[in-house]
């Protein structure tokens, strides 16, 4: 079994989208491992999201990411970083299939309501950054 990271991002957090959001990652045979619900610091943030540190978006990504409360998670399946990519949706939602959290419940290409990890480098990178191993409850 593989894991993957999740952040339910501060729109749908506001908009008590979680459980929602939670439901669609279970009907697609994923597991949730753990979850919690966080405010992240500017430093925090400025840290998770440093691969974006020269693009243009970046001060309002780190802003946006800080606006609210978000949900992390690490969710546990079968190819389970492919699996949540396809249920998240393309980043636009507009060009994200249907069915998707993306198309169903994003507001912007920024406030997209999801961010899953993009390899499993990377899920063992962001899973360690919010979670100890003690909180991974299998």
């Amino acid at each position: 079994m593989q894991k993957t990271f999740s952040i339910i991002k501060p729109d749908a957090v506001k908009r008590n989208l979680i459980g929602h959001i939670n439901q669609m990652i279970e009907n697609a045979d994923l597991k949730i491992l753990a979850s919690k619900k966080i405010y992240l610091t500017k430093n925090q943030a400025q840290i998770f999201y440093e691969v974006h540190k020269e693009r243009p978006f970046f001060n309002s990504l780190v802003e946006y990411m800080t606006s609210g409360a978000v949900q992390v998670q690490v969710l546990e399946g079968e190819d389970a970083v492919l699996k949540y990519r396809k249920i998240m949706g393309a980043t636009n939602p507009d060009e994200a299939e249907e069915g998707t959290i993306r198309k169903q419940y994003a507001e912007s290409i920024e406030a997209n309501s999801v961010h899953g990890s993009d390899s499993e480098e990377n899920a063992k990178i962001e899973i360690s950054f919010f979670f100890s191993g003690s909180e991974l409850v299998e």
